[in-house]
């Protein structure tokens, strides 16, 4: 119910954006949004919207089977060993805790790092590296998979699609928009002068670039929740801020770009277009609960 509201409401706050901006394009060449683009304006909405949400939503569906594939995790269930039967036993405590279904859980090999991915938060996939369970206490073990089982609670999966196609239609319909705009002013025909398509480039380009910015610090925003999340299931934010200094330690596992945003590993410094805030400043902020 959350996630749909929220939904709506960013869609609704993206078409009075869309709907400012474009008035004041269309103010500053001296033409009208009619004129601009046409009756088709109507079809771009549509187009921007299905192609705009139809990747976010392919991908986020189709997410579990793509992360398996990307880092060649496999499924475990317990009778593997004893390391896997501890994994799988502390996931099904930390999701009875979380209040969400036992989800996938898988190995893979490959440096320190862990992840969560999935459409549904009770059909989730939590996923952890050789490295980290081999260099890792078992406190700080269950720390992070506190931190992805956070995760999972939460629907960031799905919230971040949202926010990511909510984007992607804006960007698809912005530049598209304000092309015909200006390359239609004064001329009576926006494709015509050959302008309509450099246009529309340079602005799925630059729009994308500041699309991207936002959905990085939504991603920033989310791992604070989940490193909090983790202290609250396991009644302290010690073992999360001995996990995070531990990855200080480590040699951080590279994760596809379609994972980055849910693992537990980030840079070692903020920056725009990072998913993850520094480790100091997590630390930091979970110091603050303490």
């Amino acid at each position: 119910m959350k996630r749909a509201l929220l939904f709506i409401v960013t869609n609704f706050m993206v078409m009075i954006a869309l709907a400012v901006v474009t008035m004041i394009v269309c103010a500053f060449f001296g033409t009208s949004l009619s004129e601009a683009i046409g009756p088709e304006w109507s079809y771009l909405a549509i187009v921007a919207f299905v192609y705009g949400f139809a990747g976010a939503i392919v991908s986020l569906l189709m997410s579990k089977q793509m992360a398996k594939f990307s880092v060649g995790a496999k499924t475990v269930d317990g009778t593997e060993g004893e390391a896997e039967r501890w994994l799988v036993d502390t996931v099904g405590i930390l999701a009875r805790q979380a209040n969400v279904s036992m989800p996938e859980v898988a190995v893979y090999r490959g440096s320190a790092n862990a992840f969560a991915t999935g459409a549904f938060k009770n059909h989730a996939l939590v996923a952890v590296s050789t490295d980290i369970m081999s260099q890792m206490t078992r406190d700080e073990l269950r720390a992070v998979l506190g931190h992805e089982m956070s995760h999972v609670a939460n629907g960031d999966m799905v919230t971040l699609a949202l926010v990511q196609g909510v984007l992607n239609a804006f960007v698809i319909f912005l530049s598209r928009a304000v092309a015909g705009i200006v390359a239609g002013s004064g001329k009576g025909n926006r494709r015509g002068n050959g302008l309509y398509r450099p246009i529309a480039l340079v602005l799925d380009i630059a729009l994308g670039f500041l699309a991207s910015i936002v959905v990085f610090a939504y991603s920033r925003k989310r791992e604070y929740a989940a490193d909090a999340g983790s202290a609250r299931l396991l009644g302290s934010p010690g073992p999360m801020i001995a996990a995070l200094r531990r990855l200080g330690n480590l040699r951080p596992g590279v994760l596809p770009d379609s994972l980055k945003a849910m693992g537990i590993a980030g840079g070692r410094r903020t920056s725009l277009l990072a998913t993850h805030p520094s480790l100091d400043e997590r630390i930091e902020a979970l110091m603050r609960l303490a």
